[in-house]
């Protein structure tokens, strides 16, 4: 919602979509030039659907944002298939199938920007979240090797990894049982960025056509490391 309504702000038209036809159709009373689409991001047609209706009420989209995605803590050995398949859908196939359906619409307008959420814990190896880092680096991965494919399309790709926000995503991650107690425990005791401060960086993302955007400069310390290991070979 904050990055919706700082963009509103810079006079974007809107699409707003999300699950929850309450609180978007809500937020869209508040943004002028805005329509509210339902869809959930882990079912292909109806993503299809959501991107049909989008053109067909503003005639075009300049920017695609990928935000949908949920937490999942487990240990490896822990980790349950089920819930494993549910959010790589959601968090990864889900941002693919958007991009793929609006990357013709870009190239027949001349270009445009996508911005894919990945997360911090890309970047780092924390127990008991394996799954969820790997998919939110696969997203990154995919966002970047998008970026060369259709940067001569005038079409940018880039990603952004915020840190630990303070909205509700803590309280809809999935956790294994046996860590429920001890995440509930921790949840405070670290610096949180608030939603206004992600979104600003979004916006950053936006405007700079950067490859990567990161909430805090000790997370490029720790890309630039994974890019030095990969080249030396290890």
């Amino acid at each position: 919602m904050a990055t919706a309504r700082l963009l509103a702000a810079h006079n974007a038209k809107l699409a707003l979509v999300a699950r929850s036809t309450k609180k978007i159709e809500a937020l869209s009373q508040e943004l002028p030039d805005s329509e509210a689409v339902t869809a959930d991001m882990t079912k292909i047609i109806e993503i299809k659907r959501m991107i049909k209706r989008i053109v067909e009420h503003f005639g075009r989209i300049d920017i695609l944002i990928n935000n949908a995605g949920q937490g999942y803590d487990a240990p490896t050995e822990k980790t349950d298939i089920t819930q494993f398949d549910y959010i790589f859908h959601l968090d990864v196939v889900g941002s693919l199938v958007a991009m793929q359906q609006v990357i013709p619409l870009m190239k027949k307008q001349g270009g445009g920007v996508i911005i894919n959420i990945s997360s911090g814990t890309a970047l780092m190896h924390l127990p008991n979240m394996g799954a969820y880092s790997a998919m939110k680096r696969a997203l990154a991965d995919i966002s970047l090797t998008a970026r060369e494919e259709l940067k001569k399309d005038n079409i940018i790709v880039s990603v952004v990894y915020p840190y630990i926000t303070l909205t509700d995503f803590e309280k809809n991650t999935i956790k294994d049982p046996s860590l429920k107690k001890n995440r509930e425990e921790d949840t405070g005791r670290f610096p949180s960025d608030t939603a206004a401060y992600v979104a600003h960086k979004i916006v950053e993302g936006i405007e700079s056509g950067d490859a990567e955007i990161f909430a805090h400069d000790w997370m490029k310390k720790r890309a630039s490391r994974d890019i030095e290991g990969f080249h030396s070979g290890s």
